[in-house]
């Protein structure tokens, strides 16, 4: 079995697919209202700085996990020789499920955003945000459009996957990546030519002082790179697993996030320079996509364009990423079982539509659901992935995965990083994040 797995058929193909799947929501959606929340310029100089010195070996040390076991989470954790491994794959795997339920939902959010910014541009009266779950209690009509949008995405994500590596996700990724960039530059150079916009650019990459750079900002930073990067011990284990043996695990990490912190800067480019420009504020949060910048796309001339092209482009992002959720999950059922791909794709597929239903009644499910499930579950998965290479794996064999096989090993500083560094680095986040909003909040109490 682990002979005939199926590889990457170019390294272009390799990653258009790789920095597919790690840009997502998270730059285009989260990476602005998180730059807004935590002040800008501190966070976003320093989130930079972590993508590189944590995130490139971390990405390597999930692509050599996946490469060495020739296998997805469920299958790589055991083989690397860590105790209950094939358990703690199952974890991640129930994880993934449950993290992909609220994820394909708000895509279908973002999609139903388009269709209204397309009204919009056509002069036809749409109310999108209808869409959106209460904060509180149960809406019928937010219900019923959640299901049928989140069932569009489950269905357009599975025509691919079924497909396979090479004849779906990685054609797929070769067509909707180049557009999504393209958007986002057209919606970049919109966005500077608006006036004002130049105080928005100040307050974003110029306005530095050490003293914004607190506690709170630079935790939040690192956080954002392990979300934004797809690190957790899943999806990057299993496009790992897809690389030639001799491919240098330097080349695709280095370029993952090249891309997919570029694509953040440009993304955070074409929202907050335009919200600077109309006078609105971006500490709004999460909302500041689907609340303020409709606001922004209704101020300016052909909003209604430029805001279906945005919100097209979101939903590319997204699509991709999610595309790669479900590889994850074809590829645990499909390792460990005789179901054949096809019918694993569908099982996968009504298994996520089921999980999306709770977090779609209202924000008191969906906020917590994120939380556990995102940000927190995939620090974890994160932290696995890299203690499995650093102490379970024999450092020969780490060494020689890490860098490139038949060529040459890794260097011994990258691995001890790997083995020390990073899990500190992580391992401190989770406790700051314990102390400061678990057990903050209940001695508040």
């Amino acid at each position: 079995m682990t002979e005939r797995r199926e590889t990457f058929a170019s390294r272009f193909g390799t990653l258009m697919t790789i920095v597919g799947v790690a840009i997502g929501l998270g730059n285009v959606w989260r990476f602005p209202y998180m730059v807004g929340k935590f002040g800008g310029a501190a966070f976003v100089l320093f989130y930079i700085l972590v993508s590189v010195v944590i995130g490139v070996p971390a990405l390597m040390a999930e692509f050599a996990l996946g490469r060495f076991s020739r296998r997805g989470p469920v299958g790589a954790f055991a083989a690397a020789g860590l105790p209950f491994g094939r358990a703690v794959g199952w974890f991640f795997f129930i994880v993934v499920t449950a993290a992909t339920g609220y994820y394909t939902a708000v895509i279908g959010w973002v999609l139903y955003y388009a269709i209204g910014q397309l009204a919009t541009a056509l002069h036809v009266s749409f109310d999108a945000s209808a869409v959106l779950p209460p904060d509180s209690g149960f809406v019928l009509k937010s219900f019923i459009l959640q299901l049928v949008c989140t069932g569009a995405v489950i269905v357009t994500c599975a025509l691919v996957v079924t497909k396979g590596l090479r004849g779906g996700i990685e054609r797929a990724s070769k067509v909707v990546l180049p557009i999504l960039l393209a958007v986002i530059l057209l919606l970049m150079v919109r966005s500077l030519t608006l006036p004002g916009a130049m105080a928005g650019v100040r307050w974003y990459i110029l306005k530095f002082r050490f003293v914004d750079l607190t506690p709170a900002v630079m935790v939040a930073a690192i956080g954002h790179a392990i979300f934004s990067l797809s690190l957790g011990g899943t999806f990057m284990v299993v496009y790992g697993s897809y690389l030639d043996p001799n491919e240098s695990l330097a080349r695709p990490a280095i370029w993952t996030v090249i891309g997919d912190t570029g694509s953040a800067l440009l993304a955070g480019f074409a929202v907050i320079p335009a919200v600077f420009a109309l006078g609105l504020q971006p500490t709004s949060g999460p909302g500041l996509i689907f609340a303020t910048l409709p606001k922004v796309f209704a101020a300016i001339p052909a909003g209604g364009f430029f805001g279906c092209l945005f919100f097209i482009g979101l939903f590319g992002a997204g699509y991709l990423s999610d595309i790669g959720a479900f590889e994850v999950l074809v590829a645990g059922i499909t390792d460990n079982t005789r179901i054949a791909r096809s019918r694993a794709v569908w099982l996968v597929s009504a298994a996520i539509f089921v999980i999306a239903i709770p977090p779609t009644i209202n924000n008191r499910i969906f906020v917590p659901w994120d939380l556990t499930f995102g940000s927190g579950m995939q620090t974890l998965g994160s932290l696995v992935a890299v203690l499995t290479i650093g102490w379970c794996i024999t450092r020969s064999a780490a060494l020689r995965e890490l860098g490139a096989r038949g060529e040459r090993s890794a260097p011994m500083w990258l691995y001890y990083w790997i083995k020390f560094g990073i899990p500190a680095i992580i391992g401190g986040v989770g406790v700051w994040w314990l102390v400061s909003s678990v057990f903050g909040k209940v001695s508040a109490v």
